[in-house]
């Protein structure tokens, strides 16, 4: 007789061994075969009914462990018997871990016995094939949708957990149809929810239709708005608070319609629960954001929240208070803040200095007091990211509020006296640079700046230097005394601070006089930089030194693109002059030595542009078409980047044929074809067209890839003497505004925009109609500009009514343009537009406003 590991087990014994599981190291083959032994016990019909937490046990195990489909015949009979068991508790089990480890051929066998689960009169059980119906939508799709009958039975049971289930389950069922979810949401918001926890669902699955909805206009149009304010008198806190919460939520929300939810929220702020106190106070620090006047009333109730012995509660409701105080109370909450910040982490101070500077642009008045504010706080003890948005907070106060200049600069000095963190004393020092020798005495800055260059490191002693020099350059009467100072940096015993000191003795010359700094000595040391650093360190690298200067308008404005990344070659490649370059170039410098091989480009003169390559073909097809826009002044030259992905064909005098019908601007002049196209070897193709010279002109091109094919033996690779010509169409192909546009950043817009003057500024309104969001505007307008963003303000806050937008570049001529975008709300939907353009051509800015009348 074969040996069986089961002879002889006995019940008693095994329980016996399972008190294995109750040491403290636990010994793993111990237990796995121990539950072994009980799973063999379970399939002969053993019953654990005088020890129900094992039995429980053995449920959980088995669906943690999730054994394999293979494996899972092993318990499937014993659970399956349980499915059909008299005892409730082993039912609704053994549907949970049957259902967590079944496939789709055993779930089409226990169908039947779930379907009956749903409507079974124990709530347990129910709950149990309800949940199990979630899980199983994510594999089984198909099957859980036979179910929808028996979940809408079970939506209307008086167990709340049940009704709660099968809520969320039908509502997965039926998401994918809208109006199936808005005929749900009729049907229960008519009063037949009674579980509080399905009614909260309920909410939230209102809110969605609202927002989809079309009929979102006026308050009176808002479907089930009326049923939101219902639920704000529910007997249960959680309905409530889900209500009030949604309503002020609501897509273009009106005061009238948060009156009814501010006032069930300040009910909750004093609240014995901290939980509900804190739902309280973030919902309504939130709202704050885009309606300040709607929580005023709240005020009071706030300011006892600022001792709450919660620090997350008093947190945010100091951040509320400063957002929606008035002038007056600035003071009075001062005083109770300065008590309050030692006792909460860096994460919450930085909430409430974000929320004090906002104060402070709101009230210019009390800067001084605010400033004050800050410049304590600054001298404590804290981390990096608390101190630098301090500093931060302190520099937007002085740019924008003017009488705050010269006290926030002498916090900023005494703050570096003693600051740790090199990257802040560079920021400070380079701010003190520009903002200090326009003060009304400079000279008073000068002691902070030097005591740097013998108190700090290397870092920080070269950003004095450099700061020493802007006051020389700016402020004439202390050019001597700067002299002195930079003197002594040339003894310093780091080499880029004492190249520093010498670069700025040459370069600002008169040996320490008072005389007045050249204009374009202040614009060469100062001034800011046109082109990205990446580019200029490129072209530098590329330079070969010969009696020929290096010329800084040579490097390129435009950013880096980078095409599409081509695979590299395989087969043979061919030689001679038809034989394509290695592939396409990955940056502009590459793009323009590419272009000036070529001879007849070589009278169009200096690349302004490369576009980003523009994909022509679908991914996957056997030949891949990208192309790159290279725009010069009076001509454009289209660059097909061309892959045959076909191992037997080879491709012969490839080209690209042309259709401007639609581009009456344009006319074509030249077009170079492709000798050779192997497999998997990339090639160009170039297509020429003379434009209207400094003229944004546009159009659509129509492209089709003309090309003989050769056949070719993948063994030998040996290629037949007669092809066969053929064409493949492209997509077509659109030159726009923005492709005339660089992006080049500012790095201070404020500055920039005044340094720019107003001679030509073009100042106009727009409507731009009904639109999603005002991120989709704003979005929509830099997009067809094709301009940089300044500062991150393409981020647009959730629930803004307004927005301004800063932008800048470089049109092509070389023209530098800022411009300011202001975005506002004209009803629900509809979005206007302020454009205000500065720019160094009148014509340039009047075709900014042209490009976005037309777009």
């Amino acid at each position: 007789v074969d040996y069986s590991p089961f002879l002889g087990i006995e019940k008693g014994a095994v329980l016996q061994e399972a008190r294995v599981f109750n040491d403290p190291q636990l010994d793993p083959r111990r237990c796995s075969q121990v539950i072994t032994k009980l799973l063999y016990l379970l399939n002969q019909g053993e019953t654990f009914t005088k020890d129900m937490g094992l039995r429980r046990m053995v449920y959980v195990i088995i669906k943690e462990l999730s054994p394999s489909a293979d494996e899972v015949i092993i318990v499937t009979s014993s659970l399956m018997k349980d499915m059909t068991s008299k005892t409730d508790m082993y039912r609704a089990n053994a549907i949970r871990v049957l259902c967590r480890i079944t496939d789709g051929t055993l779930l089409t066998q226990i169908e039947r016995y779930l379907k009956q689960a749903i409507v079974d009169k124990n709530p347990v059980v129910a709950s149990a094939a309800l949940v199990s119906g979630i899980h199983l939508l994510q594999t089984n799709p198909e099957i859980v949708k036979r179910w929808s009958n028996e979940v809408q039975e079970a939506v209307q049971s008086r167990a709340a957990l049940v009704q709660f289930h099968a809520l969320a389950l039908l509502h997965q069922i039926r998401q994918n149809d809208r109006l199936a979810v808005n005929k749900l949401v009729s049907s229960l918001t008519r009063g037949s929810v009674r579980s509080p926890l399905a009614q909260c669902l309920l909410i939230r699955y209102t809110s969605q239709v609202i927002r989809e909805s079309t009929n979102d206009t006026q308050t009176g149009d808002r479907p089930f708005y009326d049923f939101l304010e219902g639920c704000l008198r529910h007997k249960a806190e959680m309905v409530i608070f889900e209500a009030a919460r949604a309503i002020t939520e609501l897509n273009g929300v009106t005061s009238r319609e948060l009156t009814p939810a501010i006032t069930v929220l300040q009910l909750f702020l004093s609240s014995s629960k901290p939980v509900l106190r804190f739902a309280a106070v973030r919902t309504l620090n939130k709202v704050a954001m885009s309606h300040p006047t709607a929580v005023t009333n709240c005020n009071i109730d706030m300011e006892s929240l600022i001792s709450d012995q919660n620090r997350s509660i008093a947190t945010l409701a100091i951040t509320t208070l400063l957002k929606t105080g008035n002038e007056s109370s600035v003071d009075r909450l001062m005083k109770q803040i300065t008590n309050f910040m030692s006792d909460i982490a860096d994460e919450f101070k930085i909430v409430v200095v974000d929320a004090i500077r906002s104060l402070c642009l709101k009230f210019p008045l009390k800067h001084r007091s605010l400033m004050n504010f800050l410049s304590n706080i600054l001298r404590e003890e804290g981390g990096f990211e608390y101190k630098k948005a301090i500093v931060d907070s302190i520099v937007i106060l002085i740019r924008d509020i003017p009488e705050a200049k010269e006290s926030g600069l002498l916090h900023l000095c005494e703050f570096i006296e003693d600051c740790e963190f090199t990257y802040l004393s560079t920021q400070i020092l380079h701010f003190l640079g520009i903002e200090g020798p326009k003060t009304s005495d400079p000279s008073k800055y000068i002691r902070y700046i030097y005591n740097r260059v013998h108190l700090e490191n290397a870092t920080v002693r070269a950003g004095a230097v450099s700061t020493l020099a802007k006051f020389g350059a700016m402020v004439d009467g202390l050019k001597p005394r700067i002299f002195v100072l930079l003197r002594r940096c040339l003894f310093d015993n780091d080499d880029e601070v004492r190249d520093r000191a010498t670069l700025y003795l040459n370069t600002l010359g008169g040996d320490g006089a008072v005389v007045e700094t050249d204009e374009g000595v202040k614009e060469f040391l100062f001034g800011s930089l046109d082109v990205p650093l990446v580019n200029l360190e490129n072209s530098l690298k590329n330079y070969d030194p010969s009696e020929k200067a290096f010329d800084i308008n040579s490097v390129p404005k435009d950013v880096k693109t980078q095409p599409l990344a081509e695979k590299k070659a395989t087969s043979k490649k061919p030689t001679g002059l038809g034989a394509p370059p290695p592939g396409p170039p990955s940056t502009v410098d590459a793009y323009e030595k590419l272009l000036s091989s070529i001879p007849e480009f070589a009278s169009f003169g200096k690349l302004f542009k490369s576009s980003a390559p523009v994909e022509l073909t679908e991914a996957e097809t056997e030949y891949a078409v990208n192309v790159v826009k290279h725009i010069f002044d009076g001509h454009v030259v289209f660059q097909y980047n061309c892959s045959n992905t076909i191992p037997e064909q080879l491709l012969e005098n490839v080209t690209v044929i042309v259709d401007a019908s639609e581009a009456e601007e344009f006319a074509e002049v030249y077009s170079k074809p492709l000798r050779q196209l192997p497999y998997d070897s990339p090639g160009q193709t170039f297509v020429a067209f003379e434009k209207p010279e400094g003229v944004s002109a546009v159009g659509k091109f129509s492209n089709m890839l003309r090309f003989i094919v050769k056949e070719v033996d993948p063994s030998t690779g040996e290629v037949e003497d007669d092809g066969v010509e053929d064409e493949y169409q492209l997509e077509d192909l659109e030159l726009v505004a923005a492709d005339y546009m660089l992006k080049v950043g500012v790095s201070n817009f404020r500055n920039a925009w005044e340094s720019m003057g107003v001679d030509f500024e073009h100042v106009d309104e727009y409507g731009l109609g009904p639109r999603d969001s005002l991120a989709e505007a704003v979005n929509a307008v830099i997009n067809l500009l094709g301009m940089q963003p300044c500062e991150g303000t393409e981020v647009v806050p959730p629930n803004s009514r307004s927005h301004t937008c800063l932008l800048s570049g470089v049109y092509i001529g070389n023209v530098k343009v800022l411009v300011r975008l202001q975005f506002g709300l004209d009803g629900p939907k509809d979005v206007a537009m302020k454009l205000a353009v500065r720019s160094e051509d009148e014509t340039v800015s009047d075709a900014i406003h042209e490009i976005v009348a037309s777009g």
